[in-house]
């Protein structure tokens, strides 16, 4: 059945419009932004088979514009206002995480690597630079491995570092496993990186480690 059959209570927008965003199903809300569906498929099964095909929001968000490539009905202006929508996301919480000390919300700084790491396929190792404040500088993604590892240099991480005058950092990488779960070889990176960035007087406030739908962090875990 197309929006159009529905009775006029149970169409997206004005369900959207009379009880709030909260009361759409996943399907229904990115039916909104899609708009339209193709021939022989409605708007709502596309919705429901992108949602099916990238497991839900988080696996959308990871993703980029070609990867919509693969759903038929999905041409370049759906393409690319799903990746508008994501890089509006990622922009929101960048500037979150710059108006403030990032403990202020630590959700929204896991949210942040989240989106910033977990769509990869291979092992990606990237630092949030701080200032004294513990606010955003930049995030920057220095280091891209393989399935299995990635070589992280921490003569490169303290470079950065030095070059953006930062006090502090958060470290970060993904599991493309999909299990967060650090590993020994995770707490050992993260002692090294600890040491050596220390001796430029720049702390170690965080480590996180993204996978699928989680993030772990190694201050919550006492690990640092």
């Amino acid at each position: 059945m197309s929006i159009k059959e529905l009775p006029a209570a149970l169409r997206p927008r004005e369900k959207l419009l009379a009880h709030g965003p909260g009361a759409l199903a996943d399907a229904e809300l990115l039916a909104l932004l899609l708009r339209t569906g193709m021939k022989g498929k409605g708007v709502l099964a596309l919705a429901d088979e992108l949602l099916t095909a990238f497991k839900g929001f988080s696996g959308l968000l990871h993703a980029g514009a070609d990867d919509f490539r693969r759903i038929k009905g999905m041409g370049p202006a759906k393409r690319a206002e799903l990746a508008a929508v994501v890089e509006m996301a990622r922009r929101s919480l960048t500037q979150q995480l710059e108006r403030g000390p990032v403990f202020d919300s630590p959700a929204k700084v896991k949210e942040f690597t989240a989106l910033k790491l977990g769509g990869h396929d291979r092992e990606v190792f990237g630092v949030l630079y701080l200032d004294s404040q513990h606010r955003l500088i930049e995030w920057r993604e220095l280091f891209h491995g393989t399935l299995a590892q990635t070589s992280v240099y921490p003569r490169e991480v303290v470079r950065q570092a030095l070059d953006l005058n930062a006090g502090a950092v958060i470290l970060a990488h993904n599991h493309p496993s999909g299990l967060a779960e650090p590993s020994r070889a995770d707490e050992f990176l993260t002692q090294s990186l600890k040491a050596a960035l220390q001796l430029v007087d720049v702390r170690v406030l965080d480590h996180l480690v993204v996978g699928a739908g989680q993030v772990v962090s190694f201050a919550e875990r006492g690990l640092l």
